[in-house]
């Protein structure tokens, strides 16, 4: 029987960083497939699986491949990652850009933040996981974007 989701303490978990970039940029680098295979912990080294049109990487804590989509709506800086199997994908994650202008901040900054939704069928200590991920993931996203610095398969760096 999966648990009652309303029990939840923290059905939701959201994690934000100030980052010194242009908006549009700091939305490119989120919305890019390949660079999201060198901040997200749970999907590495991500790559086209061309026979499904999606793309994959694997866990960086136990190994398992995963799939995912990217939904980017570059108006709202908005992007759905629709992540999961093969077969099915759902949208569990969200990164939203807010540009210094909606914000009040100094011209060149804007706030990024990554929002996880918790299924139903997830146990407690998987969702804590989760969590702890996304607040390091976070630090990740920052750096790479101010830096210009691209992990990249095989171990190579590109810095822009």
């Amino acid at each position: 029987m999966a648990p009652d989701p309303t029990a939840f303490p923290a059905p939701s978990h959201v994690a934000t960083v100030l980052v010194a970039a242009e908006a549009a940029d700091a939305f490119a680098f989120l919305a890019d497939p390949l660079a999201l295979g060198g901040w997200s912990l749970g999907c590495m080294e991500t790559g086209p699986d061309e026979a499904l049109g999606l793309h994959r990487g694997r866990s960086l804590f136990d190994g398992a491949e995963g799939w995912f989509e990217i939904d980017a709506r570059a108006d709202l800086l908005l992007i759905d990652y629709l992540v999961g199997t093969r077969e099915r994908r759902r949208r569990r994650i969200s990164a939203r850009v807010v540009a210094a202008e909606d914000a009040g901040l100094p011209a060149g900054h804007c706030y990024v933040s990554m929002i996880a939704w918790r299924p139903g069928d997830m146990d407690e200590a998987r969702w804590r996981r989760l969590c702890a991920a996304h607040e390091a993931e976070i630090w990740l996203i920052k750096a790479q974007i101010e830096s210009g610095y691209r992990p990249t398969p095989g171990g190579r760096v590109m810095i822009r």
